[in-house]
């Protein structure tokens, strides 16, 4: 009697904490649809990729680039400066640059992003 009790005590531990964790994990899980969670990822995948080239155009010429300056010299191959929902801004000096996905879905709460010279993406201020 007193294993089927223990039994069922650690079972009911289990369930809850089963609950409690996939509850937390569905509201952490981001808000907005499908679609705009992708465009979101893409975007930030995005500026990782034109951080990149921006640091080998910078080894190379010893300047940052244009958005279209990284794409002349093949280091990005992307054939527009956006993707769904997002457009992309590259400021560049010879010293530092400022790329920067900004969110275009009107009334949405999607969020801007942008990386730098310390290659950290992160949320516009």
């Amino acid at each position: 009697m007193g294993r089927v009790l223990g039994l069922l005590v650690v079972a009911v531990i289990v369930l809850l904490s089963y609950k409690f964790y996939f509850s937390h994990l569905q509201q952490s899980s981001g808000t907005g649809s499908p679609v705009q969670v992708i465009s979101e990822v893409g975007a930030k995948n995005d500026l990782v990729n034109i951080g990149r080239a921006e640091v080998s155009y910078n080894l190379e010429h010893h300047t940052y680039a244009t958005f279209d300056q990284l794409v002349s010299s093949g280091l990005i191959s992307m054939t527009r400066s956006g993707r769904d929902g997002y457009t992309y801004e590259i400021d560049a000096s010879e010293s530092e640059y400022r790329a920067t996905a900004r969110c275009t879905v009107a009334g949405s709460s999607c969020t801007s992003w942008m990386i730098d010279q310390t290659s950290q993406v992160r949320p516009v201020q």
